[in-house]
């Protein structure tokens, strides 16, 4: 049975409102200040918890760690210049 022209019109209608509607969601979605503003809330809670606590804990004690091996290393050196005698040159006498 064929549609008639008010059908097929009610369709198209009907389909760009689907479509209009989908468009929406999308750009609502993908919005950068509802992602960012997501991303910040979930770090949030993620650092309030125990787990991200103690990742934070152990990113701070490696830090320190770090850090506190760099400075003594470096004083180490700068110790063990101090003690080398510089080398003497030796010439050639003729």
């Amino acid at each position: 049975m064929p549609r008639s022209p008010e059908q097929i019109q009610q369709e198209i209608d009907a389909a760009r409102e689907s479509l209009a509607a989908t468009l929406d969601d999308l750009a609502f979605r993908t919005s950068p200040q509802r992602l960012g503003d997501q991303a910040k809330s979930r770090a949030q809670e993620f650092l309030q918890s125990p787990p991200g606590i103690a990742v934070v804990s152990g990113v701070g004690l490696l830090v320190t760690f770090v850090a506190t091996r760099r400075v003594v290393r470096g004083v180490r050196r700068a110790r063990n210049r101090k003690r080398v005698a510089p080398a003497r040159v030796r010439t050639r006498r003729r």
